[in-house]
């Protein structure tokens, strides 16, 4: 079983989001229904309190939840996503390291090739720029949980240079991260 390095709280803001780029990686199951679901499922949103999450279909209906009838976790396990699902959680474990197609295809046991494409085709993105998302994402999350300053978050999060972390962190969220910094504080 893979875990994957997000705090309880990251994933929460994930599910709150509908973010469906996290689908496969961890399924949120309610106490309150005994549903579990994808993490991109459209379905009214749980109180915090009410929510667990765990990391494989099995594990979570062990635990004796079921699958939502809204967004169908495991309807969409094909063998072809269950290899892009594993190179996506390699990606989330290893974020910080400095990453290249080849590694991350040696780890699914794939060509870079076919990696690239198939991850294309089935998830609209490439592993770079899924990777830079999520690196971009954990910045968010430092930048308002912590008091890290901008350029120890661009390191903290696997990023090599500033420049690329400015650039990536304004492409993705439409602005600096002083100006998401400042925008986080305000509605404290």
């Amino acid at each position: 079983m893979t875990t994957i390095n997000l705090s309880f709280a990251e994933m929460f803001e994930k599910i709150i989001a509908c973010d469906s780029s996290y689908d496969g990686l961890f399924y949120t199951a309610v106490k309150t229904t005994k549903i579990y679901c994808r993490p991109s499922c459209k379905a009214r949103k749980p109180k915090q309190v009410n929510v667990q999450f765990y990391y494989t279909v099995p594990e979570v209906e062990q635990a004796g939840y079921r699958a939502c009838k809204r967004c169908q976790p495991t309807r969409d396990m094909t063998p072809q996503m269950a290899l892009i699902t594993s190179a996506m959680a390699f990606l989330v474990e290893h974020y910080k390291q400095k990453l290249v197609l080849q590694d991350i295809a040696a780890s699914v046991g794939v060509s870079p090739f076919h990696l690239e494409r198939l991850f294309k085709q089935l998830t609209s993105e490439t592993p770079r720029a899924y990777l830079e998302k999520y690196r971009v994402d954990k910045a968010a999350h430092l930048i308002a949980n912590s008091t890290l300053t901008n350029l120890e978050i661009c390191y903290e999060v696997g990023f090599q240079s500033p420049s690329n972390f400015y650039k990536a962190f304004r492409r993705i969220k439409q602005c600096s991260p002083g100006e998401y910094r400042e925008r986080f504080h305000e509605t404290q």
